[in-house]
């Protein structure tokens, strides 16, 4: 099923900040997915201090609504400032609605990364539109 949610991006402290929001809405914070779990890569290595960081966490808020959380660190080319850090996330039931609201969003905009297919099996990218918002589309559906 489709839905939206909101990606906040945080310098260091995901984890303190999720788990404050836990504290304040009272529910329960998805599983901690870190950085060191991605697979390799030679062009860009991880360096073994950012291996514990906050790859992707969830937690619901209110009305369904999820709040999404990762680690930008500026070691990892983040420039990563308060009023710059929020996403919204579409997540789109195809592939061919990913593509269209990618297309139309990005009309006047600026491709930040591509629609393609990840490690984690969806098809995702992301843009900031010609307002200056930032969007996510990370579609689940395999191709």
């Amino acid at each position: 099923m489709a839905r939206t949610s909101t990606y906040l991006n945080f310098p260091r402290n995901t984890e303190e900040a999720f788990r404050f929001y836990q504290s304040v809405f009272q529910t329960e914070l998805g599983e901690i997915h870190r950085m060191g779990s991605v697979p390799p890569n030679p062009e860009q290595p991880l360096a073994e201090e950012d291996k514990d960081l906050v790859l992707h966490v969830e937690l619901p808020i209110l009305g369904g609504h999820v709040l999404m959380g990762t680690d930008a660190p500026e070691s990892m080319g983040f420039n990563c400032k308060p009023g710059t850090n929020v996403y919204l996330n579409l997540e789109p039931d195809t592939r061919e609605e990913a593509d269209r609201l990618f297309s139309a969003l990005t009309e006047g905009g600026k491709v930040e990364m591509p629609l393609q297919d990840m490690f984690w099996g969806a098809y995702f990218g992301s843009l900031t539109d010609r307002f200056g918002v930032q969007w996510m589309v990370n579609c689940a559906t395999p191709a």
